[in-house]
């Protein structure tokens, strides 16, 4: 239960005060009503004085409201840039997955984007973005680089797949024996994840996220929209009624179910 007080006054307040009451004792009295009057008002005006500081410095004090990540009402533009691709290019449906190769949660989420985009096999694509959480998971920066770096020699998912495996083994030691089991160029594998354009795809895509307000991995949207319930049936409650919109707007179709 929150209690009403009022604002206790400062010390120019009281300093005030007491020097106008003291005016008003060495007065006649003629004078005293009119300065009575004035205290009044001076004691008003200095309380609101006080009220309007004590409300500043609470504001001034209390902790900023925290970002709560992207808001399911808005689709966001993700644009796929170098972004690794896996589906038909022409899919309706663009899942976007923000990941951190060290985050096992993000681990866990992989069985489920292949099963969504074996639900929809023609109609779904999925787009990889690199979101490190490097403040927690030391390993994720250089993993994310190692991903990418065997992009360029067009081995992504497979060292992809190496990384969420072993994600408790992600040293540079580690990282240059998946390298060599997938059967990379080493030289230019070490070369490219030293390399700035390598560092600048994946800096683009943790500004990416950044911008659309990702605080945590895994962060997946379908066609721009969050997915909050991550299961089958939430990335279903997303995906169906775009084609079925989609199925409508074709001259001549008719909407499913009808």
């Amino acid at each position: 239960m929150h209690s009403t007080r009022m604002a206790p006054m400062s010390a120019l307040t009281i300093s005030i005060l007491l020097a106008t009451l003291c005016l008003s004792a060495c007065h006649s009295d003629s004078g005293v009503s009119e300065l009575r009057e004035q205290q009044r008002q001076i004691l008003a005006k200095l309380t609101a004085l006080d009220e309007k500081v004590e409300k500043l410095s609470a504001r001034a004090s209390a902790p900023a409201a925290r970002p709560t990540g992207p808001d399911p009402a808005r689709a966001y533009n993700l644009p796929t840039g170098k972004s690794p691709v896996k589906g038909a290019t022409d899919a309706p449906i663009t899942i976007v997955e923000f990941s951190d190769y060290q985050c096992p949660f993000c681990a866990r989420s992989e069985p489920l984007v292949k099963e969504a985009l074996a639900a929809y096999p023609s109609k779904a694509r999925v787009v990889f973005k690199h979101f490190p959480l490097t403040s927690i998971h030391p390993n994720a920066l250089n993993a994310a680089l190692a991903a990418t770096a065997a992009q360029q020699q067009g081995k992504f998912w497979e060292m992809h797949e190496k990384l969420f495996a072993n994600q408790r083994e992600l040293s540079p030691e580690q990282i240059k024996q998946y390298a060599g089991e997938l059967g990379l160029d080493l030289a230019k594998f070490e070369a490219d994840m030293q390399s700035e354009q390598v560092k600048a795809q994946v800096q683009e895509d943790m500004q990416l996220g950044q911008r659309v307000g990702v605080r945590g991995t895994p962060t997946i949207f379908v066609n721009g929209k969050i997915v909050q319930n991550r299961s089958l049936d939430g990335f279903k409650e997303l995906i169906d009624p775009i084609l079925k919109d989609a199925s409508a707007a074709k001259p001549g179709s008719r909407a499913e179910g009808s």
